[in-house]
């Protein structure tokens, strides 16, 4: 106790009149517990109700991170690793965040009813301007994995004003040909809907490993208590358009957009093939080492950094610290040259083996490696 006693706390910020520092430390506590649970809101839109939350509070001519996560997860399911990650820390005092639960797919959802029309991904891309219009937020960088991925690139592309970049993680912007859907209906015949969602979010090597992150989302998908509404959302996944890019058309993203999949990830071919369809000014490619079907669950320090970088491309966060990123057994992010404006860098990432590390560069540059 005596040792206690001679600790000075330097009050940083004025009291209130009339406050004491311990009601003042009280008071910063319970406003910081709040923004950590964040707040839920739910609207309604064409479509359906969509439920969201929102962290922090928004800053002055600084876009909303918005999040949108894949079949069989909610956001907190999706995207909790990532954003609860140390370095990520930084990032997130910097910007509001909106986490977006897919219709029916957030924590205590009842249960559609039979003969329910679950929203297709193109209505769930267009429940988005809702959301934004009750938030009063007029641009966002969004955040999204595999359905949320394409969701998300959907929207952009009816609204390119109002997304300043994208970070796709297993995104598949095709539409199923007929092999995919003989494929499909005879898996369905013999594997059940939680085993055809697991091996849409990981690689047979890893569902084979059984580690215990499989097991823990094995146990959250199959013991779901709104399975039906998962089911739901999974058909409409597999029945998606096709996005349609064209390098050099009409049709393509505007905004600068970070492509990003594990080495070992079912859609792995798919991400690459966006990739080349995409313009490759504006796009990045970041091949994750050792991370699987979902890197934001198992490499969260790697893609944090990739974020930084990425954030820094588009004229946030200059003065950020950076980690440096540990290099990876066979990894890397492909795509280069040079933008106009604040956006003014393509990025070109590579992360190979297993010793030294990857700098940044000057300012103006990122870690480039190959052109």
């Amino acid at each position: 106790m005596a040792e206690l006693q001679e600790v000075q706390i330097t009050e940083e910020k004025p009291l209130l009149p009339g406050q004491t520092p311990e009601a003042a430390k009280e008071a910063e506590l319970a406003a910081r517990i709040l923004l950590d649970q964040g707040q839920t809101h739910s609207v309604e839109t064409p479509y359906g109700s969509v439920t969201f939350t929102v962290y922090g509070t928004p800053k002055p001519k600084r876009p909303a991170i918005f999040t949108y996560h894949d079949v069989g997860l909610n956001y907190k399911s999706c995207f909790q690793p990532l954003f609860q990650f140390g370095d990520m820390q930084e990032i997130i005092q910097n910007f509001v965040r909106v986490h977006v639960d897919a219709p029916g797919m957030e924590e205590g959802a009842p249960v559609f009813p039979l003969g329910y029309q679950y929203p297709s991904l193109d209505q769930l891309a267009d429940m988005i301007p809702c959301i934004l219009q009750y938030l009063n937020f007029s641009t966002i960088i969004g955040v999204g994995v595999g359905a949320g991925a394409y969701i998300l690139s959907r929207y952009a592309l009816n609204h390119p004003d109002t997304v300043e970049g994208l970070v796709l993680i297993n995104i598949d912007p095709n539409a199923k040909g007929w092999m995919d859907w003989a494929a499909h209906k005879l898996t369905g015949l013999t594997s059940s809907i939680p085993e055809m969602i697991l091996g849409h979010l990981f690689s047979q090597e890893e569902l084979s490993g059984n580690s215990e992150l499989i097991q823990k989302y094995r146990n959250i998908i199959t013991h779901a208590p709104n399975l039906e509404n998962i089911e739901l959302y999974w058909n409409s996944y597999n029945n998606r358009r096709d996005l349609n890019f064209e390098r050099g058309g009409e049709i393509t993203l505007k905004c600068p957009v970070m492509l990003v999949v594990g080495d070992q990830a079912p859609h792995e071919d798919a991400v690459v093939e966006c990739n080349s369809k995409l313009d490759p000014t504006q796009t990045s490619f970041l091949k994750m080492a050792d991370s699987g079907g979902q890197p934001q669950l198992t490499q969260p320090g790697k893609l944090t950094e990739a974020f930084k970088y990425f954030l820094q491309g588009m004229g946030y966060m200059a003065s950020s610290c950076m980690t440096r990123l540990s290099r990876s057994r066979t990894a890397s992010l492909t795509s280069a040259a040079s933008i106009d404006g604040n956006r003014s860098r393509s990025r070109t990432l590579s992360q190979s083996s297993e010793s030294g590390t990857l700098s940044s560069g000057p300012p103006g540059h990122t870690m480039e490696v190959s052109c």
